[in-house]
């Protein structure tokens, strides 16, 4: 069975899967949050698609460690995302997971309109990888 990556903002969503035997993350998507709350079909969509087992969603921990105000909406929109979709939602500190998936997209000569377009999806990738790789240690 695989596993569900999301890295949650409130403009985009980026969507990553693992492979079956849960040791890669891969890029899927980045989804436009729209105000219908339709962004959640699309996810139930992909994630059906992929007949994940779990999602974990990228938790924006601040760099003291604590929990701000972009954390604790996270943890809710994380929690209504688990009740939709019927699957355990894990969530995982995304700290910097934001920078990395730039430097990456940077390293790559990916710029301008075209990154913002794939920087979520890249970012859900880290997030979720960084997931793997504990439970595997």
């Amino acid at each position: 069975m695989r596993i569900l990556g999301v890295d949650y903002g409130n403009k985009r969503i980026g969507i990553a899967v693992s492979d079956p035997g849960q040791s890669m993350a891969h890029p899927i998507e980045t989804i436009h949050v729209k105000p219908d709350d339709s962004h959640f079909l699309e996810i139930i969509q992909i994630a059906r698609s992929f007949q994940v087992e779990r999602v974990v969603v990228g938790l924006p921990y601040n760099m003291d460690g604590s929990l701000g105000f972009k954390g604790e909406e996270t943890m809710a929109w994380g929690r209504e995302l688990e009740l939709r979709i019927g699957l355990p939602v894990i969530f995982w500190d995304e700290r910097l997971s934001t920078s990395e998936a730039h430097d990456v997209l940077m390293n790559l000569n990916v710029r301008g309109r075209k990154r913002k377009g794939i920087v979520d999806k890249i970012a859900a990738s880290i997030i979720l990888q960084g997931y793997l790789d504990s439970v595997r240690a």
